[in-house]
Order: C-alpha cells, then structure tokens, then sequence
C-alpha cells in the first residue's frame, strides 16, 4: 500500500512539476512576446539594449548583464550592476583581446575611484555571441533564477531580435553618420560639431560638471602645401588626425573646423586637465614624423583651450578657445595658451602649478 502510494505521490510530483514547467513556459514567452513588440519601436543602440536587459531581468532576474559591442578602435560595454566592472572587465580584455582598459567605453555609467566593487564565480558565468555583418557582440549574464530548459529559447529569441534591431539601427547610423564625417579626415564636421557642442552643454548643465574645449591648427600648413604639394598637405592632416584620435579619450570629440584647423569637446574635463592634454598632444605632434614619396614631414600645432563659462554660452566657450589660439600663434606657435609651468619649491618640496596668459 505503501509502494502505491509513493508511486501514485511520485506520478503527481512529476504531473505538477510538468504543469508548473508548462505554466512557467507560457508566461516566460508572454513577456518575451511584450519585449519584443517595444524591442522593434527602439530607436538607438542603446534603447535597444536597454529592452533586452529589461527582458533577461523579467524573466531570468539575472545577478549580472552585460552587452559588448566590438567597434574598430573602441569597446562599448553596457553594464548591470556596476559593481562588478573589473572582474568583467579582466574577462572582456581577454576575450576580446585588447591591451588597453582606456578603450573600454561604458555606455550607461561612469565611474569615480572609490566605488564598491564585487567579484563572482566566473564559473556560474554564461555568454551568448551576437555576429551580424555589421554589428559583433558579446552578451555576459549571471542568471538569478532557475534556468529551466526553454529559458536557452527564451535568449536565442530575444538576441536574434536585439541582433536584427542593432543590425539595422548601425545602418541608419551610418548613413547619418556619413553627412556628420569630414570624408579626408574622418572626425566631425563643422555643422556636426556645433549639433555635439550643444547636447554636450545641455549634459554638463544638468549634471554640474565641467566641460573644455581646445582649438588647435597646423603651424606654417600653407608652406606645407606649396613645398610639398597637396596631397602631401592632406596626408598631414589625415596622420595628425589619427595620431590625435588615439591619444584622446573615447567620449571626446574632435572635429574638422575649416582648412587644417580642429576643434575637441573634452566632457568632465576642467580647463587645467585639458590644457596638460593639449600640451601632450602638442608635443606628440611635434615628434610625429609623415612620410610622403621620399619626403620626411614634420608639423607642430599651436592650441588655445577654454572652459564652459558660468552663463552656459556656447558662443563664448568658441571664442574664448579662438582667442588663445590666436595667443599661441603671437607667442611663436607651437604652444598651448592659456599655458601651464610647474614651479617646484625646495623648501616645501611641493609643485605649483600657475596659468600664463
């Protein structure tokens, strides 16, 4: 009697577990169903992205999400939560093999040195690829819930969705990218930098940070062009341009103005720490050695830097940046005005640090 019974309690376990499983599977694939109506109505990368990690977290409440989009000089991470930045961190430079944490560009936060930060057992750890023709990414997950057998249906569905989304969201960046590029050179425009300029005053308004700019140009380019001819003059400004994109930050922005003059937008950038980077770029510039047929070229750049002024003007910060440019060229070119020199006292041992002007 007992047996029968323990066959009969063991019949209706398997029976409930079969319905609950059955349950579980609808509602899972309702959400999904949801997800992917809003998934289709996105309009950017990272709303898309956002809807996915909305879906995973509905109905697999993961303890970790990461998206990881390769891009040709940079890697775009959007991160939940961002507690467990370095040690995914430690696994995407593997992964995708990069040397350099500066290449890593988080989409949804920004970090200070003295946040939390956790470890997790990298075995519990699962990924999914993405690989579209124009769009390779890498999703990371810590699931928190129980991962029954349809949940592998459930990410497949919603990534093929997230993949096709992204695919053809890059398209349309692209071809709105195409009328923000200078074609010789690659960076912003002028008409496109002045749209950056104005969403990036609008960012550091509402979030009471600093924003800098520096203006800078060729010293002597007309002679660069008449000794040398132009193609060699267009070569100079391409090398200089991709010597200036790798030395700066993935979130600045630099943009072609007019002629061999360039403009950056440096975001939570105060103006000492942006005028200590224009004179890195400045002597980077000056070490830089372009070869055009049999010619050896070389080029220096005179800058001007200025700060986002109290009354918010985007003309003012523009004209401010053009003026000290014009400083540096009466100073002798080849400098960066407002200047900075360090003076080390011997008694105090410390360094003070003064603006020339």
């Amino acid at each position: 009697m007992k047996q029968a019974l323990s066959r009969i309690s063991g019949r209706m376990t398997t029976l409930f577990s079969m319905i609950f499983k059955m349950a579980q599977r609808q509602a899972d694939h309702k959400k999904l169903t949801r997800h992917i109506v809003e998934l289709n109505k996105k309009q950017s990368s990272i709303q898309i992205i956002n809807e996915v990690a909305l879906c995973l977290k509905d109905i697999l409440n993961y303890r970790l999400f990461a998206f990881v989009i390769k891009k040709k000089k940079s890697v775009d991470i959007w991160l939940d939560p961002k507690m467990y930045k370095k040690s995914l961190e430690d696994i995407i430079l593997k992964d995708f093999r990069i040397k350099d944490r500066e290449s890593l560009n988080y989409l949804n936060h920004t970090f200070h040195p003295d946040e939390r930060e956790e470890k997790f057992n990298m075995n519990d750890l699962v990924f999914y690829e993405l690989n579209e023709k124009n769009c390779h990414s890498r999703i990371y997950m810590l699931p928190h819930n129980n991962m029954y057998s349809h949940h592998d249906e459930v990410v497949n569905l919603i990534l093929q969705g997230c993949s096709a989304a992204l695919s053809r969201q890059a398209k349309i960046e692209n071809l709105t990218n195409a009328a923000a590029i200078d074609p010789l050179t690659g960076c912003y425009n002028r008409r496109e930098f002045e749209n950056q300029l104005k969403r990036n005053i609008a960012g550091a308004i509402r979030h009471k940070n600093d924003l800098s700019m520096f203006m800078f140009d060729l010293d002597h380019f007309k002679r660069i062009n008449d000794t040398y001819g132009h193609l060699a003059g267009d070569k100079v400004l391409q090398e200089v341009v991709a010597l200036m994109q790798k030395n700066m930050r993935t979130g600045d922005i630099l943009a072609r103005y007019g002629g061999e003059e360039f403009i950056a937008i440096l975001p939570e950038t105060d103006k000492v720490k942006a005028m200590e980077l224009a004179d890195r770029l400045r002597i980077k510039i000056s070490k830089k050695i372009i070869m055009h047929n049999d010619d050896t070229i070389k080029v220096t750049a005179s800058f001007g830097v200025s700060e986002l002024n109290r009354c918010a003007d985007m003309t003012r910060i523009i004209q401010d940046a053009d003026t000290m440019l014009y400083k540096a060229k009466l100073n002798g070119r080849n400098t960066v005005m407002p200047g900075l020199f360090k003076i080390i006292s011997n008694k105090e041992s410390e360094k003070r640090v003064k603006h020339t002007v």
